[in-house]
């Protein structure tokens, strides 16, 4: 009767591990067709695992059908025994360490481990006889290979328990791809410790083969799910992908991508120069506007920083002058209106209205002489001698031989340089003659307001401005014409610099002829 029952047992331990056996072998036939796609570590690993499940596995079925011998005995030990719970242990390693040096670790303690132990459960002398009943290995190996065995079960333990509290630390915290290994992981550690505590404690051999075949089926499991992101995130996407496209795996995401190149930037020469030259200086740098002032959402120093810093009463009010023409000392221009009424001047004598309406005025101009100069209306010059706070045509004669060159300490000036996308030029020359015709509208306290075009550079474009104080400034920013042009030119430019200027000496007079723009 106990015969029979030894029989029947040993005739089911072996249809248990030929089985776990064939789940082995299919899993490590998927493990490698998907290293061909994808070459991880923990594919490697798990791969090494299963292989070692599949011959153990193979040798216990064949020894309890035909009988154990030294040969089956060495293999089912070696695989089983050494190789299987340390690939698995260090193909969850390599699955959720980030860092290089930790994945190195794994490879180096598995790969001396296994060649070590190979080498001495190969040559160590086995002890007694065999049968069809499992062996005891305790009973077989002499002192070395026995206690390496039970240090390399008491290592996966260890390391498969500190691989699962990392994988749980993890997913508290983590997206999709954490919540996968996490998964993978509670499968994999608790068959994994169950199987090495089986070997060391030498359970009944249908204990052991029934941990082996579902440590092999655990494997099978954590590479078949659908990775993340997962098949709602993307109807479109195909099963073929899944494999190949979305590794959830932290060693794989964690890997930095290569940035694009960088396109050189184009030769300037002439008025381009200025940016080459500044670019020079502060390659590694942000310019002194950016560093020192705080920016808004337009890339412009915000308004809120100047209005802190206003500069004192007599500012904007009558300063002393040094002669008796009490002209003003940063050649301030002070345009009629679109209406051709005079505007207030904040500076010297009262205002005298022009000869006639100057409708043909730039919005600002560059520094060309005036006086005699046929190309310069008369009504243009009588427009500019009332900002002077003298008689139409005589003030700009006398500002010119009279007055100081030294500005007004509250002048404030910026200057920005774009760099244009390739086509947009047009269409922000368009969007900066608009925006210039209505700060000649609406804008008094804006001295000088200039867009510039570079020869040499197509893609280049400087706005040169000039404010009476900071508060100045800081209106002309809120003006809605201003909001626009920060928006609208988003889409048109490529980079913007924004040089603070401190103006030591000035002459601004109008430009010849009736252009808006230079």
């Amino acid at each position: 009767m106990s015969g029979s029952m030894g029989s029947t047992m040993g005739v089911l331990v072996a249809f248990l591990a030929l089985a776990g056996a064939l789940t082995a072998g299919m899993t490590t036939a998927v493990l490698i067709g998907r290293l061909r796609e994808e070459p991880t570590g923990w594919l490697i690993a798990w791969s090494v695992a299963t292989g070692a499940l599949t011959l153990s596995l193979a040798t216990i079925g064949l020894g309890q059908l035909a009988g154990f011998g030294a040969a089956i005995f060495r293999i089912s030990q070696i695989t089983g025994s050494l190789l299987a719970p340390l690939w698995l242990a260090i193909g969850l390693l390599q699955l959720l360490a980030d860092k290089g040096s930790s994945r190195f670790g794994g490879w180096l303690i598995g790969s001396a481990l296994t060649v070590v132990g190979a080498v001495i459960m190969l040559l160590d002398p086995v002890a007694g006889t065999f049968s069809k009943d499992f062996p005891d290995a305790a009973a077989h190996w002499d002192i070395w290979p026995e206690y390496l065995l039970h240090g390399v079960h008491g290592l996966v333990i260890v390391m498969l328990l500190i691989s699962l509290a990392v994988a749980l630390l993890s997913w508290r915290d983590g997206d999709d791809y954490d919540i996968d290994n996490m998964q993978a992981t509670v499968v994999l550690a608790p068959a994994g410790m169950l199987l090495s505590g089986a070997l060391a404690l030498g359970l009944p051999s249908i204990l052991v083969v029934i941990l082996m075949a579902a440590s092999a089926g655990g494997v099978w499991y954590a590479v078949s799910r659908p990775l993340a992101p997962y098949e709602e995130d993307d109807e479109e996407d195909h099963e073929s992908e899944e494999w190949s496209g979305r590794s959830r795996r932290s060693a794989d995401r964690h890997e930095p991508q290569a940035a694009p190149p960088i396109p050189p930037a184009p030769h300037r020469s002439g008025l381009g120069d200025l940016v080459a030259e500044y670019q020079a200086k502060e390659e590694a740098e942000l310019d002194f506007a950016n560093r020192m002032q705080p920016m808004d959402d337009f890339g412009r120093p915000r308004p809120d920083e100047f209005a802190n810093r206003m500069q004192p009463a007599d500012d904007f009010g009558l300063r002393p002058r040094p002669d008796e023409f009490a002209g003003p000392e940063t050649g301030q221009l002070i345009m009629p209106d679109a209406y051709a009424q005079p505007r207030q001047a904040d500076f010297g004598a009262p205002v005298t209205p022009p000869a006639e309406a100057p409708h043909d005025m730039p919005a600002t101009g560059v520094m060309f002489p005036v006086v005699d100069n046929p190309a310069f209306p008369p009504a243009a010059a009588a427009a500019f001698g009332s900002a002077f706070g003298a008689a139409a045509g005589g003030g700009v004669s006398a500002s010119r031989a009279d007055s100081s060159v030294k500005p007004a300490a509250g002048i404030y000036g910026i200057l920005t340089v774009f760099t244009l996308m390739d086509g947009s030029g047009e269409a922000f020359d368009k969007l900066a003659e608009e925006t210039v015709e209505a700060v000649l509208r609406n804008e008094p306290d804006t001295l000088v307001f200039i867009c510039h075009a570079v020869k040499s550079a197509p893609l280049q474009r400087i706005v040169y401005e000039l404010y009476r104080d900071e508060v100045g400034f800081s209106e002309h920013q809120r003006q809605p014409h201003m909001e626009r042009f920060a928006t609208e030119r988003q889409s048109l430019v490529l980079a913007t610099n924004v040089i603070e200027l401190t103006l030591n000496a000035a002459k601004v007079v109008p430009l010849p002829g009736s252009a808006y723009r230079v």
